[in-house]
């Protein structure tokens, strides 16, 4: 019987370990998910900034090639005509 009593006590011992490590690594994967949802927000909130940023230095280029800088003359005057054009088409639907 005593063989018996040790390997009931034995087994209890086991599964208590394995309960508290499972106790331990949902706890971990809670943490974990929680830092992954905040390091996605940040990369949200960083994708973001760099949108604004991205659209900062377009506009600034474009500023810099109206102010005479010879670097970017062809595609302001492309951009430009681009404008006329749709200014004329919206001219034209107006007219209609």
């Amino acid at each position: 019987m005593s063989k018996i009593e040790d390997i009931v006590d034995s087994l209890e011992n086991k599964i208590s370990k394995v309960l508290h490590k499972l106790e331990v690594l949902r706890q971990t994967n809670a943490k974990l998910s929680e830092e992954l949802a905040v390091q996605q927000q940040k990369n949200i909130q960083q994708q973001e900034e760099i949108s604004s940023w991205v659209e900062k230095y377009e506009a600034l280029k474009m500023a810099n090639s109206l102010l005479g800088s010879g670097e970017d003359n062809r595609e302001t005057k492309l951009k430009i005509n681009t404008l006329i054009r749709d200014i004329d088409h919206c001219i034209a639907q107006l007219s209609e």
